[in-house]
């Protein structure tokens, strides 16, 4: 029975299963390609700030510009980033387990600290957040940027990305983990597809 479904795993369950996957890989990808526009404006605009202080000329603005950018970078990014693997991950262990053993490790990675994490860092964001917009915080600095409760919306905002692409590779490893693909050398059943 090597390379066929399971009974309980119809072509048509498999892709009910899938779909949940595809559209949180899309919305991570959609993301990703922000946080590269994100990463270009900042580049762009660190040459400018160091060319500008070279001339002893400055902008406040601009500075908290490039940092909100950064968040924006950042946060936006972390699901792409766990999509495509770029993450840091222990290979000199997984390099040797089936793919049957990277799967179950990846789900009980993802459930017992990638999510709990994700959790924490959005529940406790929350009220840090809130508090902003109430009051409409703005740069601490004279003549700063005002709307500093949209950069820090990000906190719970890349949170929430986070733990939706954690879900995705849930979703993609639980078939080789538990047994609905009888081969267990399929190692790119829990890899993302594009």
């Amino acid at each position: 029975m090597a390379g066929q479904h399971s009974a309980s795993t119809s072509p048509a369950d498999a892709a009910r299963a899938a779909w949940p996957a595809r559209a949180i890989d899309a919305l991570s990808e959609a993301c990703g390609h922000v946080a590269a526009l994100a990463a270009t404006a900042l580049v762009v605009l660190t040459a400018g700030l160091v060319l500008a202080f070279s001339l002893g000329v400055g902008s406040v603005r601009v500075q908290d510009l490039v940092l909100w950018l950064n968040a924006g970078m950042v946060m936006l990014g972390l699901g792409y980033a766990l999509k495509h693997r770029a993450h840091v991950r222990i290979d000199v262990f997984s390099s040797r387990w089936s793919a049957r053993t990277v799967a179950r490790v990846e789900v009980l990675g993802i459930a017992l600290l990638l999510l709990p994490f994700c959790v924490a860092l959005a529940w406790l964001s929350l009220d840090y957040v809130a508090m902003s917009w109430r009051v409409g915080e703005r740069s601490a600095s004279s003549g700063g940027l005002a709307g500093l409760y949209l950069a820090k919306t990000l906190l719970p905002v890349g949170a929430a990305l986070l733990a939706l692409q954690g879900i995705a590779e849930v979703l993609r490893a639980l078939p080789v983990a538990f047994g609905a693909h009888a081969d267990d050398n399929a190692a790119t059943a829990v890899e993302p597809t594009a």
